[in-house]
């Protein structure tokens, strides 16, 4: 459906005519033999902005994480992460397959662990471990539901991961997000992260894109694995012209999408058959989540019907949702979306009563 409301993710927006415009007058070179000018500038952009030595573009996030750990691990090392990461989720067993690293998972709400459950799975050196290696920290966290970490509590985090000899990276693909949630910058959360991924292509509303900042010597190592992979491409600098317009343009806005999360959220709270994973106000970032009624119908089957009314959402399980809102979705979209969720789940209510009678 051409004319719906898309709600699915925030990876779902278009560019906007100016970065349409941007993109239409970058100046381009080859990437892969290392002289494409645009592509040249947003590295350093990236990399200034967060406070480190070297940055490299990639064409998705999954790919920077993945090149984080190919980087810095070993067949037969471990990463740390919280049970609910997109490393271990949304990346195909990328860990195992191109790395051969094993992941001790940690428990805590919302994504969010502490530097005691890290010293709880730490094994110690034994020629029967795999060597801890890497600490992975998602921020925001996707499946916690958009929960930015506080900066303290990651700075704690970050601190005793450097005590056990581990590398510090984050998962910073809406890394924006929490910054425009928290209050800090992003060069200061950066400062205790050995490395950072962030996107482009979400919040931030570019087409395609993702960056891996770190140490210049492993960004060196990326790139050669960028290669390996397949993912060097040539006249980027097109690509990088619209993150670039992002970084420029797109940043002050994030509020707006968090405002129009806790709208939708306000709107969902007293609708029959749902329950919010958090309470309106209490939404921190561009993520609504919510969990159907179980004598009502799943989560697929409530998608389906939305997308057939007009809103496009997510099923996260057998009878959670996820919403995410977007630069592409406005206010007065989301008030429609509200209304369209209060009609379905009523429907589909009442079909599931007439069926049990």
């Amino acid at each position: 459906m051409t004319d719906s409301i898309d709600l699915r993710s925030d990876t779902v927006t278009r560019p906007t005519q100016a970065m349409y415009a941007a993109m239409h007058s970058a100046e381009l070179g080859d990437d892969v033999l290392g002289d494409d000018p645009t592509i040249k500038a947003l590295e350093r952009k990236i990399a200034d902005l967060l406070g480190k030595e070297a940055a490299l573009f990639t064409p998705s996030g999954t790919m920077a994480n993945q090149l984080a750990i190919r980087s810095i691990c070993e067949g037969g090392d471990e990463i740390i992460a919280h049970r609910d990461s997109h490393i271990i989720h949304y990346e195909t067993g990328g860990p195992a397959a191109l790395s051969g690293c094993m992941i001790a998972a940690l428990d805590g709400p919302g994504g969010i662990f502490t530097a005691e459950d890290i010293n709880a799975v730490m094994r110690g050196i034994d020629d029967h471990n795999p060597h801890d290696r890497m600490l992975v920290v998602e921020n925001t966290h996707n499946r916690g539901g958009g929960i930015p970490w506080r900066l303290e509590d990651f700075e704690d985090v970050a601190f005793q991961a450097r005590q056990h000899g581990l590398h510090v990276h984050v998962d910073g693909a809406r890394l924006f997000n929490a910054v425009a949630a928290s209050g800090y910058d992003a060069r200061t959360f950066a400062t205790s992260a050995d490395s950072v991924s962030v996107c482009f292509s979400k919040g931030l509303g570019a087409p395609v894109g993702s960056a891996l900042v770190g140490p210049e010597k492993m960004i060196r190592r990326a790139r050669r694995f960028r290669k390996m992979l397949g993912g060097s491409m040539r006249q980027a600098g097109m690509l990088a012209a619209a993150a670039i317009h992002a970084l420029d343009h797109h940043l002050e806005r994030l509020v707006e999408d968090h405002e129009n999360a806790k709208t939708l959220a306000r709107q969902l709270k007293d609708v029959p058959g749902i329950t919010l994973r958090l309470e309106p106000e209490a939404t921190p970032t561009n993520m609504v989540f919510f969990t159907l009624d179980e004598t009502g119908p799943d989560a697929a089957r409530f998608c389906e019907e939305l997308a057939r009314a007009g809103v496009q959402m997510i099923p996260l399980g057998p009878y959670t949702v996820r919403a995410v809102t977007h630069l592409d979705a406005s206010h007065e979209q989301i008030l429609q979306a509200a209304d369209i969720c209060r009609t379905v789940s009523a429907a589909l209510h009442a079909e599931a009563e007439g069926g049990g009678r």
